[in-house]
Parts: structure tokens; sequence; C-alpha cells
């Protein structure tokens, strides 16, 4: 079987005010930020980035986003169509199939663990 996953990319968490969250991470527990910007910022982690991703889901409340004051994980993949199709064939349930985030550079698809933790899986676009 080939090998789907690497390593673990990122690490998010969802939070419901982005700046008071960058202030904690970068000057509080100092991580090297290394972007920023109003939905979502990433820190230097060595090899695993942590990313924080502006979110107005509330904690025990239905929603479709990330819950505040949760985190999900994500992968890199080489290729996210293949793996996609290779999930789906073994009953992987996905709550969002590959989708081109341009501004990101990268094509996204997310799936779900039996108790529903969101897995994102992407694949970085060459740049053109």
């Amino acid at each position: 079987m080939p090998v789907l996953f690497h390593k673990i990319d990122y690490v998010i968490i969802a939070v419901s005010d982005m700046a008071r969250s960058v202030e904690f991470y970068r000057d509080r527990l100092g991580i090297p930020l290394r972007f920023e910007s109003p939905g979502w910022s990433e820190f230097e982690t060595g090899v695993t980035t942590l990313a924080l991703h502006i979110s107005h889901g509330k904690a025990n409340a239905p929603s479709e986003e990330l819950i505040v004051g949760t985190a999900s994980i994500g992968f890199q993949v080489d290729n996210l169509n293949e793996t996609y199709e290779n999930l789906r064939s073994k009953g992987v349930v996905f709550a969002m199939p590959p989708t081109a985030r341009e501004e990101e550079g990268i094509k996204l698809a997310v799936c779900l663990d039996p108790d529903g933790l969101s897995i994102s899986l992407a694949e970085r676009q060459k740049s053109a």
C-alpha cells in the first residue's frame, strides 16, 4: 500500500479573536509568527505548523465550522484526488471534498474521524 501521509503538517486551533490569540501565542508563549491575517495565522514550530483559524462556533453548540477552543490536525499529501478516492473506498467520511483554496496555495479536503474530529488533507499547489 502506498504511503499516503508523510507527516503532520499542521495543527489548527479554532479561535474567537485572532488578535488576542496571536498575541498569546506570539508574545506570551514566544512562538515565532510566520503569517497573520484576520481569518488564518501561522506560527513556526519546526516541521509542524501551528495554525489559528477564526471561528464563531461556540463550544457545546451545533455548528458547521470549527468550535472555538477545539483543534484539528492536517496532513500534507502528494496527490489529494488519489488520496480522497482511496480513503472514500475504505469508508472514510468527508465533510469537504477536494477544493481549490487558491488564496492559500493549496487544494484541501476534510475527512472526519469516528468521533467527528476534522482531519484536513492538503496538497500544495505549484506556483505559476
